[in-house]
């Protein structure tokens, strides 16, 4: 498969590579030891393809509209109560092979700006938008309190990162059914402001956006491959 690659590449043609799992589980990054067995990271690509990273164009981080973890590890913006049920039932979070309930938490910008900066983030796709309906009040995780001093990044330790305090900033919520939006501009203004608020706190641009399952809900503000 590696000379295929390569003769695709020399060919001009475009060649999209799918990370499984999340930057925060990588062996070597994420949140050891609860985390997998290899590099999700886009670094992973390389390694596992025989591509170079200098042929790397573009990484798209996949990220969803409010935070998730299966399993243990610290989790700062965890929704413990029946919001996050709410959330858990409407975004189906479940493990995909285990079928464990998920947990649930408000958007950590911390983490983000983590993942971003570990996997050279040219941009975002926010999913799962449509999840959030219906919440009055959203959050946004900006920093961390670690023992009363405000922190911009994960700590190295673990057992410090347990005891971070996320603080937030919060925006107003919509009501409106957005499942069959078209475009950016045809969104309740809530949901363009909470868009916006994440491009700011985590300096990284939302190229596309879904509002629902279907392929034809995932809606694209700019052109991407």
């Amino acid at each position: 498969t590696i000379p295929l690659l390569h003769e695709a590449h020399q060919a001009g043609k475009k060649i999209l590579f799918e990370g499984a799992q999340g930057a925060m589980l990588d062996i070597d990054f994420g949140t050891y030891p609860y985390e997998t067995s290899s590099n999700p990271s886009s670094g992973g690509v390389a390694i596992g393809s025989g591509i170079g990273v200098t042929h790397i164009d573009a990484v798209l981080g996949i990220v969803k509209a409010y935070t998730t973890r299966v399993g243990e590890g610290p989790f700062p913006t965890e929704l413990k109560n029946a919001l996050g049920d709410r959330i858990r039932e409407a975004g189906h979070e479940y493990g995909t092979t285990t079928h464990r309930p998920r947990r649930i938490g408000w958007f950590d910008g911390v983490v983000l700006r983590y993942s971003a900066m570990i996997n050279g983030m040219t941009g975002v796709a926010l999913m799962l938008l449509d999840v959030l309906t219906g919440v009055d009040e959203l959050k946004i995780c900006t920093h961390y309190l670690l023992d009363g001093k405000e922190i911009y990044h994960i700590p190295a330790r673990l057992e410090d990162y347990e005891r971070c305090i996320p603080v937030y900033r919060t925006y107003p919520g919509w009501d409106s059914n957005i499942t069959t939006v078209k475009s950016f501009k045809d969104l309740p203004v809530e949901a363009k402001n909470y868009i916006k608020a994440i491009e700011e706190i985590c300096s990284i641009r939302v190229q596309c956006f879904s509002v629902g399952p279907d392929r034809e809900q995932t809606i694209l503000r700019s052109s991407m491959f």
